[in-house]
Parts: C-alpha cells; sequence; structure tokens
C-alpha cells in the first residue's frame, strides 16, 4: 500500500531504539525524510545507519541529540530542521521513562517532577515547537505516544500513570486547536512492548525473584497483564504500524484519537 508519505519530514523523538527506532525504519521505506533524536549520539549514529539499509533508497536520515526535558535544546533542535529541511511534516514523540517507581507514600516530589517532566513535559515542548512548522506547511501529522497505564493505571507506577493520562488528554486537547491548521493530531497506547524500558523492567524483577528473564517475563504476563490475550509481549514494529499510517494521507478522517496497541491489556471496552 502506498501511504502516500514520500518527500514528508518527520521527527521521531526517542529514536535510537525499540518503537521509535521501527517507526522510522517504516517511515524511510516510504521515502519519508528522517530526523533521529535521542540524548546520546553514539547510538543514534549507529539507529541511523540502520534505518539506511532497511530503507534501501535514497532518504535522508539525521540524527540530532537532545535533552528534552531541556527547552533551550529542543528550541535548537526545532531550529536545525527548519534550517535543513524548510521544516517538519510529521512528529512521532516516543521519548519516555518509566521514572519514579513503587508505594506511593514513599515516592518524593523530586521523583514526582522528574517523570512528569520526562514523560509529559518533553511531549509539551516537542510540541510547541514543532507545531508552528507544520502550520506554516499547512499540512501536519503528530502522535504522542501513551501507554495502558493511562486508562489502567497500575499501583507501583503512580507517576508514569499520572503523566501518560495527561499525554492523552493533551493530544485531544491540541487535536481539537489545530485542525483548522491542517494538522491531525493523535495518541497511541501500547502495552508491555519489547523495548529496553521493558526489558530494564524485567532484568530487574528477574534478579529480585531469581530466576531467568524468560521466567519472569511468563509470571509477568500470567500476573500482571493477565488480560493480553495473545499472551506475548508486543513487537516494536506492531506499534510502528499503527503510528506511520497515523501520519500518512490515509489517516486523513482520524483526528484527536487514542488508538490502543496491547493485545487486549486494557480490559475496560471504552476510553
Amino acid at each position: 500500500m502506498d501511504l502516500k508519505m514520500n518527500g514528508r519530514v518527520a521527527v521521531i523523538t526517542g529514536g535510537d531504539s525499540g518503537m521509535g527506532l521501527a517507526t522510522a525504519k517504516m517511515m524511510a521505506a516510504e521515502g519519508v525524510k528522517i530526523i533521529l533524536v535521542d540524548k546520546t549520539s553514539k547510538e543514534l549514529k549507529q539507529a541511523s545507519e540502520e534505518v539506511r539499509q532497511h530503507a534501501g533508497n535514497d532518504t535522508e536520515v539525521l540524527a540530532f541529540t537532545a535533552d528534552l526535558t531541556k527547552n533551550d535544546e529542543v528550541l535548537a533542535l526545532a531550529q536545525k530542521v527548519r534550517e535543513t529541511f524548510g521544516g517538519a511534516h510529521i512528529l512521532a514523540h516516543f521519548a519516555g521513562e518509566r521514572g519514579a517507581a513503587g508505594d506511593f507514600l514513599e515516592i518524593t516530589d523530586k521523583g514526582w517532577l522528574e517523570t512528569l517532566d520526562t514523560d509529559l513535559m518533553a511531549a509539551v515542548r516537542v510540541c510547541r515547537a514543532f507545531i508552528p512548522q507544520m502550520q506554516d506547511l499547512g499540512w501536519g501529522r503528530v502522535v504522542l505516544i501513551s501507554s495502558e497505564n493511562a486508562l489502567q493505571p497500575y499501583e507501583e507506577e503512580s507517576p508514569y500513570n499520572a503523566a501518560k493520562a495527561a499525554v492523552v488528554n493533551l493530544s485531544k486537547c491540541l487535536s481539537r486547536a489545530y485542525s483548522k491548521d491542517g494538522l491531525l493530531i493523535n495518541c497511541v497506547s501500547p502495552a508491555y512492548v519489547i523495548t529496553p524500558m521493558t526489558d530494564e523492567m524485567m532484568e530487574q524483577q528477574a534478579k529480585e525473584r531469581g530466576e531467568s528473564v524468560e521466567e519472569t517475563v511468563a509470571w509477568f504476563l500470567d500476573n500482571k497483564r493477565p488480560h493480553i490475550k495473545v499472551k506475548r509481549r508486543g513487537r516494536a514494529e506492531e506499534v510502528a504500524a499503527v503510528v506511520t499510517f497515523l501520519c500518512s494521507e490515509m489517516a486523513s478522517f482520524v483526528n484527536g484519537s487514542n488508538y490502543r496497541v496491547d493485545g487486549g491489556s486494557v480490559e475496560t471496552a471504552f476510553g
């Protein structure tokens, strides 16, 4: 299927691994010019080469480092994109972390604020920086990445739950504000996908439980995510396929929606 994306310019945050990298590969294969964004240059360089090799075409792939908790670095990133390509048509925001976790009564203000800064305010900053470029171009797609936690919170991850719920609300708010300018803004909420973040979580729990990572994953599916009826972790490419579609011309009547890519993990039919 031709998604009619050839020649578009996409900024993909959290692009050096996991779902961000998988999305970059998928979009590049459609002829999209890719700007990968993350905090470390070594991993970004390797990711950029992977995207080029996967695309097998002449599409441009650039890598820019930026700490999205620092507004001046976000603004500098946006300026680089404007100078290089004339602006971004697409923003896919994957950057984030689990953040402070544990007993609610033991999580400090610092833990809360650091998690909200990374998982909510970074989304605010990149949207604020790139939406004006899309307005100037008269066409835009924004996809913010939330989580199953936004709709089905887990008690040990209260800051992350709150931040991701806010991201869903933010995407809806922005979709109402900027559709008149030719922008379509949506949200995608994955669950238990194979990424460096969930790998780290499984490795930590395996160490605490004194068992292998494979055994911990099986226990986690049975006890913590029993509603994932496919009985496995998701693949980054499965999320990337939804994000890529939402950023294409084929999704021209989709706006303000939250797509759950969770294997059924969220138990309710609504939300």
